[in-house]
Protein backbone atom coordinates (compact mmCIF):
# COMPACT_ATOMS: atom_id res chain seq x y z
CA UNK A 1 0.00 0.00 0.00
CA UNK A 2 3.12 2.42 0.56
CA UNK A 3 4.55 1.91 -2.53
CA UNK A 4 1.38 2.33 -4.49
CA UNK A 5 1.06 5.64 -2.23
CA UNK A 6 4.98 6.48 -2.74
CA UNK A 7 4.26 5.87 -6.76
CA UNK A 8 1.04 7.93 -7.24
CA UNK A 9 3.41 10.67 -5.24
CA UNK A 10 6.35 10.50 -7.90
CA UNK A 11 3.81 10.21 -10.65
CA UNK A 12 2.56 13.27 -9.75
CA UNK A 13 5.48 14.64 -8.92
CA UNK A 14 6.93 14.33 -12.84
CA UNK A 15 3.69 15.28 -14.45
CA UNK A 16 4.51 18.68 -12.54
CA UNK A 17 8.24 19.37 -13.44
CA UNK A 18 8.41 18.13 -16.72
CA UNK A 19 10.45 21.41 -16.94
CA UNK A 20 13.26 19.85 -14.29
CA UNK A 21 12.76 16.37 -16.58
CA UNK A 22 14.03 17.57 -19.91
CA UNK A 23 17.02 19.88 -18.37
CA UNK A 24 17.72 16.75 -16.56
CA UNK A 25 17.80 14.58 -19.93
CA UNK A 26 19.71 17.19 -21.33
CA UNK A 27 22.51 17.42 -18.81
CA UNK A 28 22.33 13.15 -19.07
CA UNK A 29 22.94 13.70 -22.59
CA UNK A 30 25.56 16.07 -21.79
CA UNK A 31 27.52 14.43 -19.61
CA UNK A 32 27.42 11.61 -21.71
CA UNK A 33 28.90 13.11 -24.79
CA UNK A 34 31.42 14.54 -22.29
CA UNK A 35 32.42 11.63 -20.90
CA UNK A 36 33.28 9.99 -24.34
CA UNK A 37 35.33 13.25 -24.85
CA UNK A 38 36.96 13.14 -21.95
CA UNK A 39 37.99 9.26 -22.62
CA UNK A 40 38.97 10.30 -25.91
CA UNK A 41 41.54 13.18 -24.70
CA UNK A 42 42.23 10.42 -22.28
CA UNK A 43 42.75 7.58 -24.94
CA UNK A 44 44.42 10.44 -27.17
CA UNK A 45 47.18 11.58 -24.41
CA UNK A 46 47.73 8.16 -24.16
CA UNK A 47 48.05 7.92 -27.99
CA UNK A 48 50.54 10.95 -28.14
CA UNK A 49 52.68 9.92 -25.17
CA UNK A 50 52.64 5.94 -26.92
CA UNK A 51 53.42 7.77 -30.54
CA UNK A 52 56.42 9.66 -28.86
CA UNK A 53 57.67 6.40 -27.47
CA UNK A 54 57.26 5.14 -31.81
CA UNK A 55 59.07 7.90 -32.56
CA UNK A 56 62.13 7.99 -29.71
CA UNK A 57 62.48 3.84 -30.94
CA UNK A 58 62.33 4.83 -34.66
CA UNK A 59 65.02 7.81 -34.25
CA UNK A 60 67.10 4.64 -32.57
CA UNK A 61 66.40 2.51 -35.37
CA UNK A 62 67.90 5.40 -37.54
CA UNK A 63 70.85 5.67 -35.33
CA UNK A 64 71.56 2.36 -35.96
CA UNK A 65 70.91 2.51 -40.02
CA UNK A 66 72.71 6.14 -39.87
CA UNK A 67 75.89 4.73 -38.38
CA UNK A 68 75.88 1.48 -40.31
CA UNK A 69 75.87 3.08 -43.35
CA UNK A 70 78.27 5.15 -41.97
CA UNK A 71 80.76 2.35 -41.23
CA UNK A 72 79.91 0.85 -45.01
CA UNK A 73 80.67 4.44 -46.59
CA UNK A 74 84.21 4.71 -44.40
CA UNK A 75 84.88 0.78 -45.85
CA UNK A 76 83.86 1.91 -49.37
CA UNK A 77 86.23 5.28 -48.59
CA UNK A 78 89.08 2.65 -47.50
CA UNK A 79 88.97 0.63 -50.29
CA UNK A 80 88.49 3.41 -53.14
CA UNK A 81 92.00 5.13 -51.43
CA UNK A 82 93.57 1.41 -51.44
CA UNK A 83 92.48 1.12 -55.07
CA UNK A 84 93.73 5.03 -55.95
CA UNK A 85 96.88 3.79 -54.79
CA UNK A 86 97.43 0.46 -56.45
CA UNK A 87 96.41 2.48 -59.51
CA UNK A 88 98.99 5.28 -58.96
CA UNK A 89 101.53 2.21 -58.48
CA UNK A 90 100.77 0.66 -62.25
CA UNK A 91 100.60 3.81 -63.63
CA UNK A 92 104.02 3.88 -62.10
CA UNK A 93 104.46 0.59 -63.45
CA UNK A 94 103.29 1.56 -66.91
CA UNK A 95 105.28 4.38 -67.66
CA UNK A 96 108.60 2.23 -66.69
CA UNK A 97 107.33 -0.58 -68.63
CA UNK A 98 106.53 1.76 -71.84
CA UNK A 99 110.02 2.41 -72.17
CA UNK A 100 111.09 -0.98 -72.30
CA UNK A 101 108.69 -3.48 -73.71
CA UNK A 102 105.47 -2.46 -75.88
CA UNK A 103 104.10 -5.90 -75.20
CA UNK A 104 104.36 -5.34 -71.96
CA UNK A 105 103.20 -2.14 -72.29
CA UNK A 106 100.00 -3.52 -73.63
CA UNK A 107 99.18 -5.93 -71.19
CA UNK A 108 99.69 -3.44 -68.68
CA UNK A 109 97.04 -0.83 -70.39
CA UNK A 110 94.67 -3.68 -70.12
CA UNK A 111 94.78 -4.14 -66.97
CA UNK A 112 94.93 -0.39 -66.12
CA UNK A 113 91.21 0.07 -67.68
CA UNK A 114 90.40 -2.94 -65.95
CA UNK A 115 91.07 -1.39 -62.84
CA UNK A 116 89.95 2.46 -63.70
CA UNK A 117 86.71 0.76 -65.16
CA UNK A 118 86.23 -0.60 -61.30
CA UNK A 119 87.11 2.09 -59.40
CA UNK A 120 84.90 4.14 -61.53
CA UNK A 121 82.26 1.67 -60.73
CA UNK A 122 83.23 1.88 -56.78
CA UNK A 123 83.59 5.89 -56.57
CA UNK A 124 79.35 5.53 -58.44
CA UNK A 125 78.96 3.32 -55.31
CA UNK A 126 80.31 5.52 -53.00
CA UNK A 127 78.42 8.87 -54.38
CA UNK A 128 74.99 6.88 -54.24
CA UNK A 129 76.00 5.62 -50.12
CA UNK A 130 76.70 9.29 -49.31
CA UNK A 131 73.61 10.38 -51.24
CA UNK A 132 72.17 8.05 -49.15
CA UNK A 133 73.50 9.01 -45.84
CA UNK A 134 73.02 12.74 -46.63
CA UNK A 135 68.97 12.07 -46.86
CA UNK A 136 68.81 9.82 -43.86
CA UNK A 137 70.32 11.77 -41.30
CA UNK A 138 68.48 14.86 -43.27
CA UNK A 139 65.14 12.80 -42.26
CA UNK A 140 66.82 11.97 -38.84
CA UNK A 141 67.88 15.80 -38.37
CA UNK A 142 63.85 16.49 -38.90
CA UNK A 143 62.32 13.67 -37.12
CA UNK A 144 64.12 14.67 -33.59
CA UNK A 145 63.07 18.21 -34.32
CA UNK A 146 59.69 17.43 -33.96
CA UNK A 147 60.16 14.92 -31.66
CA UNK A 148 61.78 17.89 -29.30
CA UNK A 149 58.84 19.94 -30.47
CA UNK A 150 56.21 17.25 -29.49
CA UNK A 151 58.66 16.45 -26.07
CA UNK A 152 58.10 19.89 -25.47
CA UNK A 153 54.78 20.98 -26.05
CA UNK A 154 53.79 18.09 -23.81
CA UNK A 155 56.09 18.93 -21.10
CA UNK A 156 54.57 22.70 -21.25
CA UNK A 157 51.25 21.46 -20.53
CA UNK A 158 52.61 19.03 -17.96
CA UNK A 159 54.38 22.25 -16.39
CA UNK A 160 50.92 24.41 -16.62
CA UNK A 161 49.04 21.90 -15.01
CA UNK A 162 51.04 21.97 -12.11
CA UNK A 163 51.65 25.82 -11.69
CA UNK A 164 47.86 25.86 -12.06
CA UNK A 165 47.24 23.22 -9.33
CA UNK A 166 49.71 25.68 -7.49
CA UNK A 167 48.08 28.62 -8.11
CA UNK A 168 44.34 26.85 -7.25
CA UNK A 169 46.27 25.20 -4.23
CA UNK A 170 47.48 28.79 -3.13
CA UNK A 171 44.19 30.20 -3.33
CA UNK A 172 41.84 27.93 -1.54
CA UNK A 173 44.77 27.37 0.97
CA UNK A 174 42.52 28.59 3.63
CA UNK A 175 39.97 26.14 3.03
CA UNK A 176 42.30 23.44 3.80
CA UNK A 177 41.62 20.69 6.40
CA UNK A 178 37.37 21.99 5.36
CA UNK A 179 36.81 19.52 2.94
CA UNK A 180 38.72 20.38 0.16
CA UNK A 181 41.65 19.02 -1.85
CA UNK A 182 43.62 19.77 -4.40
CA UNK A 183 45.36 17.02 -6.58
CA UNK A 184 47.36 16.40 -10.21
CA UNK A 185 47.79 12.90 -12.03
CA UNK A 186 47.31 12.13 -15.24
CA UNK A 187 48.01 15.34 -16.55
CA UNK A 188 44.73 16.70 -14.83
CA UNK A 189 44.22 19.18 -11.31
CA UNK A 190 41.35 17.79 -9.42
CA UNK A 191 39.58 19.65 -7.17
CA UNK A 192 37.48 18.05 -4.80
CA UNK A 193 35.17 19.91 -2.63
CA UNK A 194 33.05 17.77 0.37
CA UNK A 195 29.29 18.61 0.58
CA UNK A 196 29.94 20.04 4.13
CA UNK A 197 32.09 22.89 2.70
CA UNK A 198 29.27 23.47 0.02
CA UNK A 199 25.72 22.52 0.78
CA UNK A 200 23.26 22.08 3.51
CA UNK A 201 21.68 18.02 3.52
CA UNK A 202 19.45 17.76 0.56
CA UNK A 203 20.05 21.55 -0.72
CA UNK A 204 21.88 22.19 -3.54
CA UNK A 205 22.01 25.96 -2.45
CA UNK A 206 25.64 27.04 -2.30
CA UNK A 207 26.33 28.57 1.41
CA UNK A 208 28.25 31.28 2.13
CA UNK A 209 31.90 29.65 2.81
CA UNK A 210 31.25 27.79 -0.62
CA UNK A 211 30.38 30.17 -2.45
CA UNK A 212 33.74 31.85 -1.30
CA UNK A 213 35.96 28.97 -2.58
CA UNK A 214 34.24 28.31 -5.93
CA UNK A 215 34.48 32.14 -6.41
CA UNK A 216 38.39 31.71 -5.20
CA UNK A 217 38.46 28.90 -7.79
CA UNK A 218 37.04 31.07 -10.94
CA UNK A 219 39.15 33.57 -10.23
CA UNK A 220 41.94 31.31 -11.25
CA UNK A 221 40.26 29.40 -13.53
CA UNK A 222 39.46 32.91 -15.36
CA UNK A 223 43.20 33.33 -16.04
CA UNK A 224 43.66 30.02 -17.74
CA UNK A 225 41.20 29.83 -20.53
CA UNK A 226 42.60 26.82 -22.79
CA UNK A 227 41.62 24.44 -19.90
CA UNK A 228 38.21 22.43 -20.10
CA UNK A 229 36.28 22.05 -16.62
CA UNK A 230 33.57 19.29 -16.04
CA UNK A 231 32.33 19.93 -12.77
CA UNK A 232 30.66 16.49 -11.05
CA UNK A 233 28.20 16.08 -8.64
CA UNK A 234 28.47 13.19 -6.48
CA UNK A 235 26.13 11.72 -3.51
CA UNK A 236 26.13 8.85 -0.90
CA UNK A 237 23.92 5.45 -1.45
CA UNK A 238 21.13 7.05 0.89
CA UNK A 239 18.32 7.53 -1.60
CA UNK A 240 17.31 11.39 -1.44
CA UNK A 241 13.96 11.65 0.08
CA UNK A 242 13.85 15.74 0.07
CA UNK A 243 12.35 18.54 -2.03
CA UNK A 244 9.73 16.99 -4.18
CA UNK A 245 11.60 18.66 -7.32
CA UNK A 246 13.88 16.00 -7.41
CA UNK A 247 13.55 12.43 -8.67
CA UNK A 248 16.14 11.05 -6.48
CA UNK A 249 20.04 11.06 -5.68
CA UNK A 250 21.13 11.57 -9.70
CA UNK A 251 19.22 14.56 -10.17
CA UNK A 252 20.27 16.27 -7.11
CA UNK A 253 24.19 15.71 -7.88
CA UNK A 254 23.22 17.26 -11.35
CA UNK A 255 21.49 20.31 -9.36
CA UNK A 256 24.55 21.05 -7.28
CA UNK A 257 27.18 20.49 -10.44
CA UNK A 258 25.15 23.16 -12.42
CA UNK A 259 24.82 25.16 -8.77
CA UNK A 260 28.29 25.64 -8.94
CA UNK A 261 28.35 26.27 -13.04
CA UNK A 262 26.02 29.08 -11.68
CA UNK A 263 28.77 30.52 -9.40
CA UNK A 264 31.41 30.23 -11.72
CA UNK A 265 30.22 32.00 -14.56
CA UNK A 266 30.01 35.34 -12.82
CA UNK A 267 33.27 35.35 -13.35
CA UNK A 268 33.05 37.20 -16.90
CA UNK A 269 36.77 36.42 -17.91
CA UNK A 270 35.67 32.12 -17.39
CA UNK A 271 34.41 31.09 -21.05
CA UNK A 272 30.87 29.13 -20.33
CA UNK A 273 32.07 26.72 -23.65
CA UNK A 274 34.77 25.68 -21.45
CA UNK A 275 32.45 24.89 -18.62
CA UNK A 276 30.78 21.26 -18.55
CA UNK A 277 28.15 20.17 -15.27
CA UNK A 278 27.49 16.15 -14.99
CA UNK A 279 25.30 14.46 -11.74
CA UNK A 280 26.65 10.79 -10.96
CA UNK A 281 24.58 10.38 -8.16
CA UNK A 282 26.29 7.93 -5.92
CA UNK A 283 27.85 5.38 -8.77
CA UNK A 284 31.44 6.75 -8.27
CA UNK A 285 32.00 6.84 -4.64
CA UNK A 286 35.76 7.52 -3.65
CA UNK A 287 34.54 6.01 -0.16
CA UNK A 288 33.29 3.01 2.06
CA UNK A 289 29.09 4.15 2.48
CA UNK A 290 29.41 1.73 4.94
CA UNK A 291 30.84 4.68 7.54
CA UNK A 292 29.81 8.07 7.90
CA UNK A 293 32.93 9.31 7.27
CA UNK A 294 32.84 6.98 3.89
CA UNK A 295 29.78 8.84 3.06
CA UNK A 296 30.73 12.22 4.03
CA UNK A 297 33.84 11.71 1.67
CA UNK A 298 31.43 10.67 -1.40
CA UNK A 299 29.19 13.67 -0.94
CA UNK A 300 31.39 15.93 -2.67
CA UNK A 301 31.66 18.31 -5.84
CA UNK A 302 34.42 17.29 -7.91
CA UNK A 303 36.46 19.98 -10.19
CA UNK A 304 38.62 18.23 -13.13
CA UNK A 305 40.50 20.52 -15.23
CA UNK A 306 41.92 19.08 -18.68
CA UNK A 307 44.52 21.11 -20.87
CA UNK A 308 43.37 21.38 -24.35
CA UNK A 309 45.51 19.19 -26.84
CA UNK A 310 45.31 21.28 -30.26
CA UNK A 311 48.95 22.04 -30.25
CA UNK A 312 50.14 18.14 -29.64
CA UNK A 313 47.67 17.14 -32.39
CA UNK A 314 48.43 19.30 -34.63
CA UNK A 315 52.22 18.75 -33.93
CA UNK A 316 51.64 14.52 -33.89
CA UNK A 317 49.71 14.80 -37.85
CA UNK A 318 52.72 16.36 -39.06
CA UNK A 319 55.08 13.50 -37.79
Amino acid sequence: MIRRIVFAVLIGTLMTSCVTTKVYKELEGKYARLKREHRKTGDKLAALKKACDADKKAMDKLEAAYQKLKAERDDLEGRYNAAQANYENLKDSYDALEKNSSAAIAANSKKNRELLRQLEEKERALIQERNRLDALQRDLASRAKRVDELEGLIAAKDAKMQALKSAISKALRNFEGKGLTVEERNGKVYISMENKLLFESGSWAVGSQGQKAVKQLGSVLGENKDIAVLIEGHTDNVPYTGNAQLSGNWDLSTKRATAIVTILLQNKKIDPQNLTAAGRGEFAPVASNATSAGKSKNRRIEVILTPKLDEITKLLNDI
